[in-house]
């Protein structure tokens, strides 16, 4: 039987499994997401700065909110990496980027918890406002 490296990511598959965890053990789940996203690029190219700097914003969000009823809304695609893996994807991000992989970007239609389909920068504040 094979360890995993994880103490909590492999426990995460969802929000609701993150609320499981203890504010204090949040910090490690955080640098293993960042470590996972790493390990993953390294094999599988992808947009690395962007989902490492929101690592601990993406935790938080779906820590005290209520999602996919509170709705996220990502101003750049890029920045979802981590809120792919913490909501059902870990296991499938692997195939990100690849003919018939997970999408690179949010999309309603991979999941309940991708608002609207982003790609790059600046369509944020009017997705949020025609939302409202």
């Amino acid at each position: 039987m094979q360890e995993t490296q994880y103490k909590y990511l492999d426990k995460v598959d969802s929000p609701d499994d993150l609320k499981r965890l203890c504010p204090g053990e949040l910090t490690q789940y955080c640098a293993e997401l960042r470590r996972f996203i790493i390990a993953q690029l390294s094999s599988n190219p992808g947009h690395l700065g962007s989902s490492l700097g929101v690592v601990e914003l993406t935790v938080a969000l779906h820590y005290v909110l209520n999602t996919p009823d509170d709705k996220l809304v990502w101003d750049v695609g890029h920045q979802a990496y981590g809120h792919k893996i913490l909501t059902g994807r870990r296991e499938a991000f692997s195939t990100n980027r690849k003919l018939g992989g997970i999408r690179p970007f949010p999309s309603p239609e991979e999941s309940e918890y991708d608002t609207f389909t982003c790609g790059h920068a600046s369509n944020s504040i009017s997705a949020a406002l025609g939302m409202a």
